[in-house]
């Protein structure tokens, strides 16, 4: 997925990968049942399928266990209530997996639930809204939303180890479509500033440009290897992969600013422009690093993360 991500980035590719099949295909995989699993994961293989993630709430901002958004068993399956916040693509998908509480109080990891709802059920209501990127997001309503016995997917009340899990495949991920991005920032200058002529002489010819080109480089390789080592901690223990993701997205987002601003200040002007593409990767780096929790966000958590091991690891 890596692999993948650095390529869409490098490409500037608009589609649900991040969505469908990181983070709701991620949980699906983690915590469905056996039929579940059966019944939707070869649709979301075979694109006919698109999931959305509705795991944040207005309150909560970034944190996924301030869940106010209630479901209620009754004879018939479940009723969901409550108000979801910038649901990524969920105006396209087929099917939304919610975060709603089943016992407990917002703040509590326990007691959080995980349910699959048909985006078209009655009583699901969306404000859609483009993002800075040009992507779509919206705001999502669950006005006494029915949903049937099977849609609980994974334990009741158990779910927050399957949503962390997901979310930090989901930013380590995210990481992997910022290299991308930064990779082709970096080959974009480098070749504007073999053009550009000024004083009669190519812009590259100037020192002082080469060595920002050069921080540009560095930070971008740094990025690169902390991502790398992100998603080989995946296969660690769940701390370990939620310290290594929440320090990869601090590092990765430092470094796409740099790359970003010094891209578009050595296009001069022309780097603002809608015609050229060095604005829109920016953009898009820009939603990257406030997506899933910024960089002061997961440097906080990776701080949390380490204490947390020390503490296990002391005798």
């Amino acid at each position: 997925m890596i692999v993948v991500m650095e390529n869409i980035g490098r490409g500037l590719l608009s589609e649900p990968m991040l969505s469908t099949v990181v983070l709701s295909g991620g949980m699906l995989l983690d915590a469905g049942s056996s039929v579940q699993k059966a019944s939707l994961l070869p649709a979301i293989a075979a694109g006919s399928l698109l999931l959305a993630a509705a795991l944040y709430e207005p309150v909560g901002r970034c944190d996924p266990n301030q869940v106010a958004t209630a479901a209620i068993r009754t004879s018939a399956g479940w009723r969901l209530s409550g108000d979801k916040t910038v649901v990524l693509g969920a105006s396209m998908a087929d099917k939304l997996i919610v975060s709603a509480r089943t016992s407990g109080a917002p703040g509590d990891s326990n007691g959080i639930s995980l349910f699959i709802v048909d985006r078209a059920t009655k009583g699901v209501v969306l404000h859609d809204y483009q993002t800075h990127d040009g992507g779509r997001a919206a705001d999502v309503r669950f006005i006494n939303v029915a949903a049937p016995p099977n849609a609980l997917l994974g334990p009741l009340g158990g779910a927050m180890p399957y949503i962390q899990r997901a979310l930090a495949f989901a930013n380590i991920s995210m990481c992997a479509e910022a290299v991308g991005i930064m990779s082709a920032l970096i080959e974009i200058t480098v070749e504007f500033l073999k053009t550009r002529q000024q004083f009669g002489k190519p812009l590259a010819s100037f020192q002082a440009l080469r060595h920002r080109v050069a921080d540009m480089y560095i930070a971008a390789e740094e990025a690169r290897s902390i991502c790398h080592w992100a998603a080989l901690k995946m296969d660690s223990s769940a701390l370990d992969g939620q310290h290594a993701a929440s320090g990869a997205k601090a590092l990765v987002m430092r470094s796409a600013r740099l790359v970003g601003q010094e891209a578009v200040q050595l296009h001069g002007g022309i780097g603002v422009t809608d015609e050229l593409i060095v604005g829109h990767y920016f953009k898009r780096l820009t939603v990257i690093g406030a997506s899933h929790g910024d960089a002061d966000h997961h440097l906080g958590r990776f701080g949390d993360t380490m204490l947390a091991a020390a503490r296990i690891a002391q005798p």
